[in-house]
């Protein structure tokens, strides 16, 4: 039974300390305790927990623009962050863990704007028909998390510009993501702020819990009051390339462009983020040129700004060879991967 509900919100939007905050809240639960936590992330794709990076959103446009791309320790699939969107997560020990009053937190602060919402089989919360808000579920021995967006005003052409697959051949052992028809809020209400949509959550969560024998008030801790030592090593490692790209996933890239000097078709096959193998083909005529830029690229880092530092590190003496790697850096540097 729970005894104790905690809330807490992040006032920062860095996507991988929020996440830190996520597990550190995760692993240091009390057993009859339920934590509810509200956070943002600034211009972020997150990805499932076995989700190929590559195959669920534009990468290097993404980057352009900096934005971030975080892997969740949850699965599902990928989804698109902005100041318009509000993260919730249900942190709780496994014997209290009540997915419908969970759900029923998130019902009930939406109704306090005059907005009927209503559970779509496991994982969405619609309005109409239309999804605002996506769920995952993650556990690890007697720990349990439910978290899931809430769209208030997300800038949906931002949704559709990252979340689109490269029209490149791309072929994956991956989760494909499951794209719905959404809807902001602010579609039915268009007075609801980011404030008045916490203080709702906040007032949602308490009335809810209050239904259990004790009749229970939130206590709010700060963000600052968190061990700040254990979310930075864990920032950390959500930040790292290894986490984020390095997961085994193996697939399979090919692109291709026919330039002046002749046409080129270049396939990849990567695994866990790095090019293992790499088969090369053209008509041009510098039949020396195409067994260099193998050799430079194989065991590459799979991204586009590794892939152009590789290809300058390709040394040729030949400067024609010189002039067709140039427009080959310039055409990758180009590409969405």
């Amino acid at each position: 039974m729970i005894e104790k509900i905690t809330y807490i919100e992040s006032r920062q939007t860095y996507p991988y300390k929020n996440l830190a905050v996520e597990e550190h809240l995760l692993l240091n639960c009390e057993k009859n305790q339920c934590i509810l936590y509200l956070w943002q992330n600034r211009n972020t794709i997150v990805i499932g927990r076995n989700q190929n990076a590559w195959k669920e959103c534009l990468v290097s446009k993404l980057e352009a623009d900096d934005g971030f791309i975080v892997r969740r320790l949850s699965g599902g699939g990928a989804v698109y962050h902005d100041l318009g969107n509000l993260n919730f997560t249900f942190l709780v020990n496994k014997d209290n863990y009540d997915l419908d009053k969970q759900l029923q937190v998130i019902i009930e602060a939406v109704a306090k704007f005059g907005i009927t919402a209503v559970k779509s089989g496991r994982n969405d919360i619609l309005i109409d028909g239309k999804k605002f808000s996506g769920n995952a579920f993650y556990e690890t021995g007697s720990q349990c998390y439910h978290h899931g967006t809430i769209m208030f005003n997300v800038n949906i052409d931002e949704l559709s510009k990252y979340l689109t697959v490269s029209k490149e051949k791309l072929k994956s052992k991956g989760v494909d993501s499951v794209r719905s028809r959404v809807a902001n809020l602010t579609d039915f209400n268009k007075d609801i702020t980011l404030e008045s949509l916490k203080k709702s959550l906040f007032e949602a969560f308490e009335e809810v819990y209050n239904e259990e024998v004790y009749k229970l008030k939130a206590n709010v801790i700060e963000f600052e009051d968190l061990d700040q030592k254990d979310i930075e090593k864990r920032t950390a490692h959500f930040a790292s390339w290894d986490v984020i790209f390095g997961k085994r996933i193996d697939f399979q890239h090919e692109v291709s462009k026919r330039f002046e000097w002749g046409q080129l078709l270049i396939q990849f096959n990567v695994d866990s983020g790095l090019i293992k193998d790499i088969a090369i083909f053209s008509d041009a005529m510098k039949t020396e040129f195409v067994p260099k830029l193998e050799q430079g690229l194989k065991n590459c880092k799979y991204s586009r700004k590794e892939i152009c530092a590789a290809l300058e590190g390709v040394s040729l003496l030949d400067e024609s060879e010189k002039a067709m790697k140039k427009d080959i850096i310039l055409w990758f540097e180009e590409l969405d991967l």
